[in-house]
């Protein structure tokens, strides 16, 4: 038995009111770790006070709503952060403000924090982990079906639909025990994965557009006017990302999207290892395996050449 794990459990046991983080701009695994773990909890746990913070995705709220809670709930408060492997990426700095903090993340280790630290990048994702977790642990917790709903939300987006290489028998078999809970997958897949009007027209655009370099590595530039223009969130637009891993020959590909303040690099790779170009490129804390953070566009050179060198 993992001793983590235990302490893990025997914190959510001890403590009366729990309060659940994830990073910003949350994708379906930040939410589905994040909301599933709340849903466990208060069904489990009916007495607790157990609540999730940070700002709302309107594409995502089929997984669930935020809290909005005073400063004064952390006070003597177990606070839990899932899948966010560095402190600048927590959404809400209220983070510090319980009693203890603990850490489940499947990213590599980058920034160690919290009073306990679960990390382990063998799992596909956060939400994979909490399910491993409590299966281990029946006595005092179950699933439920609207927990279930938004783990495998967050398993089946981490997964990319079960196709990459994350997905591992022990992820399968969580899945399958998701599954029993008559969560109707297809409606979770559908709201994941359809696509509005306007997202479709930007993905023929970057089928259409994109550049790639003689080694094979593909990319696309999302400015904030090619966003207005199509009249789509950055949410959306990053979400298409593997649109280039359609083209046989891309074997690695990007998205460079534009932020207020900064750069956001998503990359994906055709079974290639990408985390040393992510970790180089790193200044705003972001710290995937899969993706970057730079803060000018002549950066973008720089990224598309350390891409280019560890593409064979």
């Amino acid at each position: 038995m993992d001793n983590k794990k235990m302490e893990i459990i025997e914190a959510i046991k001890k403590y009366h009111a729990i309060i659940i983080h994830r990073h910003v701009n949350p994708d379906p695994d930040a939410l589905g770790s994040q909301l599933g773990l709340k849903k466990l909890l208060k069904d489990s746990c009916p007495s607790k006070e157990v609540y999730a913070v940070g700002e709302e995705m309107d594409k995502l709220l089929f997984i669930g709503d935020m809290d909005v809670i005073s400063d004064n709930k952390y006070k003597g408060a177990l606070v839990i952060v899932c899948d966010t492997a560095n402190i600048s990426r927590i959404s809400d700095s209220r983070y510090d403000h319980g009693d203890m903090l603990i850490k489940i993340d499947h990213h590599p280790e980058y920034e160690q924090f919290g009073d306990i630290s679960w990390v382990d990048p063998s799992y596909s994702s956060a939400s994979e982990m909490l399910v491993d977790l409590f299966l281990e642990f029946p006595e005092g917790f179950s699933m439920n079906k609207e927990a279930a709903k938004s783990f495998y939300a967050g398993i089946l987006s981490d997964t990319r639909n079960f196709t990459n290489g994350n997905t591992t028998p022990r992820t399968l078999k969580m899945v399958s025990h998701l599954r029993t809970y008559n969560i109707q997958p297809e409606r979770i897949h559908n709201s994941l994965n359809v696509k509005a009007k306007n997202a479709s027209r930007l993905q023929k655009d970057i089928l259409m557009s994109f550049k790639v370099t003689d080694k094979g590595v593909a990319y696309f530039i999302i400015t904030d006017e090619l966003l207005n223009m199509y009249g789509v969130d950055r949410l959306e637009a990053s979400n298409l990302v593997n649109t280039l891993s359609s083209v046989r020959d891309n074997k690695i590909w990007a998205f460079f999207i534009e932020y207020p303040s900064e750069i956001r690099v998503r990359i994906r790779s055709r079974n290639i290892p990408i985390a040393s170009v992510a970790r180089q490129f790193n200044g705003g804390g972001h710290s995937l395996a899969s993706g970057a953070t730079i803060h000018s566009w002549e950066e973008v050179d720089h990224v598309i050449q350390a891409l280019d060198q560890v593409c064979p």
